[in-house]
């Protein structure tokens, strides 16, 4: 089944192999945003099924984006998995536990292993 993901994320190289792995390997429909304040913009208005965020950015990094995601009627209800290069079990764990957080990718991903990483960490999979 094709979701609708937005994936929020700095990095251009992040944000196109994200969209390669949700969209041509996991058959998703990714929208992809390079700040925490476009990505909410884009939750918005296009009402996913599901948020991919960057846990460093600049300005609005990702919990700080995750807090407005929670406050807005629009998102609140929209899951969230954050993606993150760091691999410290308590800073993992921390993530895990904010509201509307579900789960947490460690990057760098296997592009051909994202969705399916996706789609059990939110209960999608078969």
């Amino acid at each position: 089944m094709s979701r609708r993901i937005v994936v929020i994320d700095d990095s251009s190289l992040i944000r196109a192999a994200a969209r390669i792995g949700l969209e041509q390997v996991g058959g998703h429909e990714a929208l992809v945003a390079e700040s925490g304040a476009e990505g909410i913009e884009l939750a918005r208005t296009r009402r996913p099924d599901a948020i991919l965020l960057d846990v460093v950015m600049p300005d609005l990094d990702g919990p700080a984006t995750l807090a407005l995601l929670q406050a807005g009627a629009e998102t609140r209800d929209v899951p969230v998995v954050f993606m993150t290069g760091r691999d410290d079990a308590g800073e993992l764990a921390l993530l895990r536990g904010l509201p509307g957080a579900v789960d947490v990718i460690t990057k760098p991903f296997d592009v051909l292993s994202l969705s399916r990483l996706l789609d059990t960490a939110l209960g999608w999979a078969a």
